[in-house]
């Protein structure tokens, strides 16, 4: 089980840390993404991080603002957002995933959404 949290309303250029939270004892064997979804539009690939946490991958739209990382003593991946955007407004999903992908088809766990609204 995933338990996503730390959405919120933060103005634009701010932060926020979204946390990602799962319960068991096998959260270091899979590969974790970050997708998120804003109101009709599909769902798009964010960032990924490989199991040990040595190999990221982000979407272009994260690139030099969003960071990956996780922690595997606590069962946690999270997301940095810095200078946020309007545009950056969605429910935001963490997801596990068996292989290294950024297709959301292929993870095989999903958390709850967190909603991130980004005001101008």
């Amino acid at each position: 089980q995933l338990q996503a949290s730390g959405g919120g309303l933060v103005q634009a250029g701010g932060s926020l840390r979204l946390s990602c939270a799962a319960s068991g004892r096998l959260f270091s064997m899979y590969n974790m993404g970050w997708f998120r979804q804003a109101p009709g539009q599909d769902r798009e690939f964010v960032a990924g991080i490989s199991r040990s946490g040595s190999s990221t991958y982000r979407a272009d739209s994260a690139k030099g603002r969003f960071t990956i990382s996780r922690d595997n003593a606590k069962n946690t991946v999270y997301l940095q957002m810095n200078i946020l955007k309007p545009e950056d407004t969605a429910v935001y999903y963490c997801a596990a995933a068996l292989t290294v992908t950024t297709t959301w088809r292929s993870y095989n766990y999903w958390g709850q959404g967190t909603l991130v609204t980004v005001s101008s």
